[in-house]
């Protein structure tokens, strides 16, 4: 079991080298020219003030900068790695790397395709959560997305890596494209203030019948949305009721891990849902115009959540 783990955390950080490769250590007699961005043209220097900082603090030297970028890419694969080898690959891995034609969405697929958007969906989160941590880091913000989207895409193609030698899975170019995908889409709202502010695309979930509470792996609880937000929009911003709604459509399955042989659902969603964040601006937040550090981490949850309860959807089943 420990060569195994071994091994498992070896190619995980095999995952990852295409994000590593963008850090270059900065040479200590030259450490003007040290540089984070995808290419040395671009360089990258330390952000003069770095985000959710209250108060002015000493800009982080290269040295620190290179350590703690470093730091969250090994330790997001670690973190990933320990979760993949207690879920996903239990039973061990074999000598051959196999491959597996999934079939995107169609009707006779294992998940009906809910596991294609999830990938989407996980990429889109990592790329965005990443980008900002780089730029908590002391990363300026474009060399910060940057390796968001690299780190992001790297560890995700990792997983499919790995899952070509497992036991239970299979390498899927489907999974790959929608990694792809996902992490893309993260990039350009990160990029856009103006996109993140009027849409979302967020994971509702609900313990489907017969499966734990298990949010990642219960395809049949999942549902995923892209929502645009009313309060996103110059004309509708300050409007006292419509700043609160979105407009929503999604996709999700139902019925494919339940009895054996039954036929599994593919639903395209779509309705109105609420707005919660702005919902507790205005409440709990008493409009404050300087966001607190809660209110902050608030906001970003309920930009990837769709809390149970807030968005009345109706249904096309496929």
């Amino acid at each position: 079991m420990k060569i195994v783990l071994s091994v498992s955390i070896a190619v995980w950080l095999a995952g990852a080298l295409d994000a590593a490769a963008q850090l270059r250590l900065p040479h200590p007699l030259h450490a003007e020219g040290y540089s984070l961005a995808a290419n040395a043209a671009d360089p990258v220097k330390p952000a003069t003030e770095p985000v959710g900082t209250e108060r002015d603090v000493p800009a982080p030297t290269p040295q620190q900068l290179w350590l703690r970028s470093a730091g969250l890419i090994v330790g997001g694969s670690l973190l990933i790695a320990a979760y993949g080898l207690n879920k996903w690959w239990n039973e061990g891995f074999t000598g051959d790397f196999r491959t597996e034609d999934e079939n995107w969405f169609s009707q006779g697929t294992k998940y009906g395709g809910a596991d294609k958007v999830g990938h989407a969906w996980f990429s889109y989160f990592s790329a965005r959560i990443f980008s900002q941590g780089f730029e908590a880091a002391g990363n300026e913000r474009g060399a910060a997305q940057r390796l968001g989207f690299w780190t992001a895409l790297g560890i995700m193609v990792g997983v499919e890596v790995v899952d070509g030698f497992s036991r239970q899975y299979r390498f899927s170019k489907e999974d790959a494209v929608m990694n792809l995908a996902g992490a893309g889409l993260g990039y350009w709202i990160e990029r856009s203030p103006d996109l993140d502010r009027l849409a979302d695309f967020r994971l509702l979930y609900r313990k489907s019948e017969g499966n734990d509470w298990d949010p990642p792996g219960d395809y049949s609880g999942q549902t995923y949305l892209l929502v645009a937000k009313a309060n996103g929009l110059p004309g509708l911003r300050q409007h006292g009721v419509l700043r609160y709604f979105e407009l929503a459509m999604g996709y999700g399955t139902r019925g494919y891990e339940s009895t054996p042989g039954a036929e599994g659902q593919r639903n395209l969603y779509y309705g109105v849902s609420l707005n919660l964040s702005e919902a507790l601006a205005q409440t709990v937040f008493r409009g404050a115009r300087e966001r607190s550090r809660t209110q902050r981490a608030t906001d970003m949850f309920l930009e990837f959540v769709q809390v149970p309860g807030t968005a009345a959807l109706a249904k096309h089943q496929l």
